[in-house]
């Protein structure tokens, strides 16, 4: 713990009645950064009054977003991984998480799959492989979005639980088929969180051609089912949306966790915890290019 004279005298102030002292103060603390985390913790345990508690707990939560804003602003700015920018969602409702135990999910998934997969096996044939592993014998289970929920969004519960809606349990079969080298990406068609398998060797000799004509087929990551472009076509009519090319093309993983935030912050709709959908839409506008 942090240890001051000056921690002490702003700690005596943290129930003062003027809001614009208290804002002072506020701001005071919040400069000392995440490790002044124990002396708030210690406060919040020798005080009995409840809206000192609050205030405390306020505190605290605006220290770990500054840590994850400034977390989330080198991710943005490095390589981009999928799997880093997951933890990094799942930290905002989980700030003292422990990602060790996410790794070693992610690495023994990865395992039983690369161990059934090899070389002479068609695309299709790997992705059976892979659904029969991951949705059958890990027995992960794909669940509806509810916005009631938001732990069904974040990985290190979607691992846990072994339960996922279709973004989450998405989010989890993308990193692993990045780990596998198979070229399965999210792509952006409307109303959907859909995977694609691309054909790499089609893309190469045809770089310019529509973007669904580098995909062999798709993947539906609620449960592993695959379908063919006649199926994705007949989506398409039935929304009555023309299927332009911008609908096939990859997803960054940038974009893809933006989308998460997006989603995640619905969870939050409601006068309580407005806050907590501004601060994750804050996150999503730090994203963008």
């Amino acid at each position: 713990m942090l240890e001051n004279k000056e921690i002490s005298a702003l700690f005596h102030l943290i129930d003062d009645p003027d809001e614009e002292v208290y804002n002072t103060v506020s701001d005071k603390l919040i400069s000392f950064g995440k490790d002044i985390i124990p002396n708030l913790e210690d406060l919040w345990e020798n005080t009995g009054n409840e809206e000192i508690q609050e205030r405390i707990e306020s505190l605290i939560h605006k220290l770990h977003f500054k840590d994850l804003t400034a977390d989330f602003e080198n991710w943005k700015n490095g390589d981009c991984n999928l799997l880093d920018g997951a933890l990094l969602v799942a930290r905002y409702h989980y700030p003292e998480m422990q990602t060790s135990l996410v790794l070693q999910e992610i690495e023994k998934l990865r395992r039983n799959i690369w161990l059934e997969l090899n070389r002479y096996l068609t695309p299709l044939e790997q992705i059976t492989v892979f659904t029969s592993i991951f949705y059958n014998y890990y027995k992960q289970q794909g669940i509806e979005i509810a916005y009631t929920h938001p732990e069904d969004f974040l990985i290190n519960k979607t691992l846990e639980t072994k339960k996922g809606n279709v973004i989450s349990n998405g989010i989890v079969y993308l990193i692993l088929c990045d780990l596998l080298d198979i070229p399965v990406k999210a792509i952006n068609i409307p109303r959907q969180f859909i995977l694609a398998h691309f054909d790499p060797q089609y893309e190469i000799m045809n770089p310019i051609s529509h973007n669904s004509e580098k995909i062999l087929f798709y993947i539906d990551p609620l449960n592993g089912q695959v379908y063919s472009h006649k199926d994705v076509e007949n989506y398409f009519k039935r929304i009555s949306v023309p299927p332009t090319t911008s609908y096939f093309k990859p997803l960054s993983n940038k974009r893809i966790i933006q989308f998460l935030l997006e989603e995640l912050s619905k969870c939050f709709d409601n006068d309580r915890n407005r806050y907590k959908m501004n601060e994750l839409l804050l996150l999503v506008n730090l994203l963008e290019e």
